[in-house]
């Protein structure tokens, strides 16, 4: 993506990261009780939108290896435990009580964030490298991560090679159209085009269909349904959730305020050009100052849990799920 504006999911792969243990399941007599975890499973979720990792960022979008180290760590101070796009629009948030769930979405399948070397491993400059290094060291901060690519990904001839690495770390590959189209200029026939030739790229390597999509430049379809649900050429797609450019977190999936189609993204960048934005470090620091507002876990994904006084804001078809307190 190259300009910013306000903003069923790719299938997660079959593996994990080698580095890094399943978190340990809990017994329900074991899971501390939803009000002494302060759990408010309707509170908001920061989808974290990150493109190229480069020493010397020249653009909004920009972040440097080291400054996305150190956000990695930020959120793992903060309490915040990754999950993929997938499971934000499955609803399936599976961390630890007292944690917050985060997704970190990379755009546009730039060779800084993933390459392999001649073995086979892992780049560890690239940011899924970062990531996995960092897991190594904090076990239960899972090495996930949504990948939004286009054609020809990570600008090698073997990109498939990498898109099914990928997929076997368990890494999740979503939509982001086969040239990065403003799907707004494009007609239904060719919105359509893009998405299943965007789409082609992930199951000709993977076998998989995307389950989520990131809309380009945030930018949707003069009919907005085709973002969710379309065909072209005999094959169909259908996505469960799609991702805006900007520029806040995301409503809880159990919240009325949810949709599923425009879920807002926000930018991680090292840009210290132009005005100031409402990017990771300003959200961040308005989520720690304000804990009441941020989805906290109660440790069970089958219930969702919250004070009272949020039961106005629950998605009505949560409600044999809902645990208030």
């Amino acid at each position: 993506m190259t300009q910013a504006s306000a903003c069923s999911p790719g299938r997660p792969g079959s593996g994990a990261a080698p580095s890094a243990p399943a978190p340990t399941q809990t017994t329900t007599s074991e899971r501390p009780d939803a009000a002494a975890v302060k759990a408010n499973e309707l509170g908001l979720v920061p989808v974290l939108m990150y493109h190229r990792l480069v020493a010397e960022p020249k653009a909004e979008f920009d972040r440097r290896p080291e400054d996305f180290r150190a956000e990695l760590q930020l959120l793992f101070d903060q309490g915040y435990r990754p999950v993929t796009a997938a499971e934000l629009a499955a609803r399936r948030l599976d961390v630890p009580a007292g944690t917050t769930p985060v997704v970190l979405t990379f755009d546009d399948s730039t060779r800084d964030q993933f390459a392999l070397g001649d073995d086979d491993s892992v780049d560890p400059s690239s940011a899924i490298g970062i990531l996995i290094d960092f897991s190594r060291t904090h076990p239960d901060f899972r090495p996930v991560a949504t990948m939004y690519v286009n054609a020809d990904p990570f600008g090698v001839r073997d990109g498939v090679r990498l898109l099914r690495k990928l997929a076997d770390l368990g890494i999740e590959l979503g939509e982001h159209t086969a040239t990065h189209a403003n799907l707004a200029r494009l007609d239904a026939t060719n919105v359509q085009r893009e998405l299943v030739l965007g789409q082609r790229v992930i199951t000709d390597a993977t076998g998989q269909a995307p389950r989520t999509m990131a809309l380009p430049f945030g930018v949707r379809p003069v009919d907005r349904s085709l973002a969710a649900a379309g065909s072209w050429d005999g094959e169909a797609y259908s996505f469960e959730a799609d991702f805006l450019v900007g520029a806040g977190p995301a409503p809880s999936p159990f919240a009325d305020a949810f949709e599923p189609q425009a879920v807002p993204r926000i930018r991680s960048s090292s840009w210290a050009g132009g005005p100031p934005n409402l990017g990771s470090a300003y959200w961040l620091d308005w989520l720690a100052g304000n804990p009441d507002k941020r989805y906290v876990a109660d440790g069970n994904p089958d219930a969702v849990s919250f004070p009272s006084a949020e039961r106005p804001r629950l998605d009505p078809a949560f409600t044999a799920r809902a645990r208030a307190y």
